[in-house]
Order: structure tokens, then C-alpha cells, then sequence
């Protein structure tokens, strides 16, 4: 899990969130979940409309749950379209040059959300094993 994609996610920071979020953790992943792909739809949504502070608000939105996460690269993606938002709204111009971030920012959020449900799903965690139950290592066990 922590081998894979290691620059997605810190898992030290993730884990810490995770001791101190205690039994309401699992809740506050499912908010990441569900805010984020509604933020990320309202992005592509005002992308599409071309309606610069429409941008704003979601980008903020997945910035802050990203980092308190553990989830860098997904809110510094976040963080660029909001600041970039915000100068074009005061200066009145749609930023066309979002478009590659945008793309961005779906694909870590869902690598991340990927990520985040293995960490936390025993399930997932185990569905990457072949085969039934544990794998036996102590073949030699009892012989001679």
C-alpha cells in the first residue's frame, strides 16, 4: 500500500490524522469521498461554463480535506485552481489555462480515493492476494 504511489499520499500524516480522528475517521473519509467528487463535478461543471468563481468554493473545498488527509499533490493541484480562480475573477478573465489541472485534479482524487479505500478496507487489501485464505510459509512445519 505504502510502496505504491508513495508521492500520492503521506501516510505518516495520514495515519496520525487517522489516531486522532479516532472512531470518526471512517466518517470523515466518506465526506472526502463524497464532497470531493461533488467539488470536482462543480469544477468541470464551471470549467465547461466557463464561470470563474463558480471555481473557486470546490477548489477550496478539496484543498482542505486533501491536507488534512495526507493528500499533498491533490490539494496543491486544488490550491492552483482556486488562487488561479480568484486573480481571474478580480481581473475578469476565464482561466482557460486550467484545463490540464482540472484533468489533474480528477486523476489524484480518484488514485487517491483508491489509494485511501485499500489503506482502509480490508476487503481491498486483501482482494490483491491469489487465492483462499493466508498463504502457508512453514511447509517444512513437523517433518522430518
Amino acid at each position: 500500500m505504502a510502496d505504491a504511489l508513495p508521492n500520492i499520499v503521506d501516510w505518516a500524516h495520514f495515519e496520525r490524522s487517522r489516531t486522532e480522528l479516532g472512531p470518526g475517521f471512517i466518517r470523515i473519509l466518506s465526506y472526502f469521498r463524497e464532497d470531493g467528487a461533488k467539488a470536482i463535478g462543480q469544477i468541470e461543471q464551471a470549467m465547461r461554463e466557463e464561470n470563474t468563481i463558480a471555481l473557486v468554493l470546490p477548489a477550496h473545498t478539496i484543498k482542505g480535506e486533501s491536507r488534512q488527509l495526507g493528500a499533498e499533490p491533490l490539494a496543491k493541484v486544488a490550491e492552483l485552481i482556486e488562487s488561479t480562480a480568484r486573480l481571474c475573477v478580480e481581473t475578469r478573465r476565464f482561466p482557460d489555462e486550467l484545463v490540464p489541472e482540472v484533468v489533474e485534479l480528477r486523476r489524484l482524487f480518484d488514485e487517491t480515493v483508491e489509494l485511501f479505500d485499500k489503506a482502509t478496507n480490508p476487503l481491498m487489501s486483501r482482494a490483491g492476494q491469489s487465492g483462499f485464505g493466508r498463504k502457508v510459509t512453514n511447509q517444512g512445519f513437523g517433518r522430518i
